[in-house]
């Protein structure tokens, strides 16, 4: 709906007021606009990922904050055709003008791409608006001062800025240590994709299995870097024949709002995925504004109704078309199990889709199948840590004790401080019966780990299994103080203090 109004309020702009008077046709470009932008199965991720639910979100203060703008500058901007839409009461344009920044602001407190607002809501006075430079600048300063809001908030954060920016969790955590140069040159590769994509989405993947470029000389990276300037060249290129043909502006306008909206992610700051498609979520709108205006554009200038109306019906298809596709695209994230099969299927030779798809094998009680690709994922990388923990947890799962012993063993080797692998190992000799091996690793987990709840839970259990009360409540305690809902360790802690303890004290 936002970005419904945006095209409609973009057409009463002072520049294109005057010069695409067709109401009707501006409807049907924002209506259009609105539709490629909710059906396009490119959308998925942001929407249906609940991890990335940020990626919409930022989009809603995002929009909310340039609506709001031009709303403002509609009632404060005095019309010549239209007396209605300027002089209107002073307190309502101001409230419409706060309104903006505080949308602005919380974009801002959301998501780090939100530091191209300014800049977007800059562009877009000087595209749409006239006035006085010094006037204008100043009723931009305030939301030029809302960028400090994202500096001043890393400060002191203890995480990369690539991180922070990425919002990545453990299970698509990806290149790690990829230098700046290197991820600049693939980023002109992985912007071209994004455009295919919007173009034609097929063969969408949330972990992409994609190459690391490391020469500007490449020829996919040279030809991505031509055509990447060829697109911006155009956007100048519509902007100056924009004097001849108002709406070849709207057009170059969505193509500077791709590029500006995407440089946070795609462009000096190397992060731990390359690519990921909910990072076109916003995007995309520009794309679609100028894609559904160059149509509308092409339908003026052809001679004769039948083609005209031929165009049109086009326009009506796609998003019948792309609506299924996104109806199908979305129930691949169904389960666990379906999203990570169609990572794997995408990117087979990729470790992290097989681990995590046994991971989700392991959550449906499918142990073998589980094996079966933690052993493909030691296959592609021996060393990957996770794999080999994991492994020891499925063998330990079928009873196959010394199996994973000798899993969770290697990745101590391979990182001694894995808090996780020293408490499944303390599991492992528990369940043999080795209870001052248990202890130990216990130990070393919760000392590697302050707060791993159930690492103070199973040390608790260990000592009251060999009579040291005292040590024990401690440790339930300690659980409790951690996760005060941890219930097992509540029960514990109650045997234990009644005055008829069922865990004789050990002399």
């Amino acid at each position: 709906m936002l970005m419904y109004f945006l095209v409609v309020l973009t057409f009463r702009t002072p520049f294109l007021l005057l010069r695409c008077r067709n109401i009707g046709r501006n409807n049907l470009i924002a209506l259009f606009s609105a539709l490629l932008f909710v059906s396009h199965p490119i959308q998925t991720e942001a929407v249906t990922y609940i991890f990335q639910r940020l990626a919409s979100l930022v989009a809603f203060f995002y929009l909310l904050s340039i609506v709001l703008y031009i709303k403002w500058r509609l009632q404060v901007t005095p019309s010549l055709t239209l007396p209605h839409q300027g002089g209107g009461k002073w307190w309502g344009a101001s409230l419409l003008y706060l309104a903006s920044i505080l949308s602005a602001i919380l974009a801002m407190k959301t998501k780090e791409n939100a530091f191209t607002l300014p800049i977007v809501i800059a562009l877009y006075e000087f595209f749409f608006f006239r006035g006085t430079l010094g006037k204008r600048v100043l009723h931009l300063i305030p939301f030029l001062l809302t960028m400090l809001i994202i500096p001043i908030t890393l400060i002191g954060i203890d995480k990369p800025v690539g991180e922070i920016i990425s919002g990545i969790e453990p299970a698509t955590r990806g290149y790690e240590g990829i230098s700046r140069a290197d991820y600049i040159l693939t980023q002109f590769r992985v912007v071209v994709t994004y455009i295919r994509l919007l173009f034609l989405p097929v063969n969408q993947n949330i972990d992409y299995d994609y190459p690391v470029y490391h020469s500007f000389f490449d020829i996919q990276v040279f030809l991505s870097f031509l055509f990447l300037i060829f697109v911006f060249g155009s956007a100048f290129y519509f902007l100056i024949r924009s004097k001849f043909s108002p709406v070849l502006r709207f057009i170059s306008f969505g193509i500077f709002w791709f590029f500006i909206t995407l440089s946070v992610e795609s462009s000096v700051i190397p992060q731990y995925i390359l690519i990921n498609e909910y990072r076109v979520y916003l995007p995309s709108m520009g794309v679609f504004t100028a894609i559904v205006n160059g149509a509308f554009l092409f339908i003026e200038r052809l001679k004769g109704k039948k083609t005209q109306t031929a165009v049109l019906a086009f326009l009506i298809l796609i998003p019948l078309l792309l609506s299924p596709a996104t109806y199908n695209r979305n129930a691949v994230w169904r389960s666990t199990v379906s999203l990570w099969t169609d990572v794997v299927r995408e990117s087979p030779l990729k470790e992290r889709g097989h681990n995590n798809l046994g991971n989700a094998y392991m959550g449906k009680g499918l142990t073998d199948k589980a094996i079966e690709h933690f052993l493909i994922v030691l296959k592609l990388k021996p060393n990957f840590l996770e794999a080999h923990n994991n492994l020891g947890y499925a063998y330990l799962s079928k009873g196959l004790i010394d199996n994973a012993i000798e899993q969770y063993q290697i990745a101590l080797r391979l990182k001694p401080d894995y808090a996780e692998a020293h408490y499944n190992l303390g599991v492992v000799y528990y369940k043999k019966g080795l209870l001052d091996n248990a202890i130990e690793q216990y130990q070393i987990a919760s000392r590697l780990r302050p707060d791993y709840a159930k690492a103070h839970y199973n040390l608790g259990g260990a000592y009251l299994k060999k009579g040291f009360i005292d040590k024990a409540r401690k440790e339930f305690e300690t659980t409790l103080k951690i996760n005060l809902d941890f219930e097992p360790a509540r029960k514990y802690l109650m045997d234990i203090n009644k005055t008829n303890s069922p865990y004789p004290k050990k002399q």
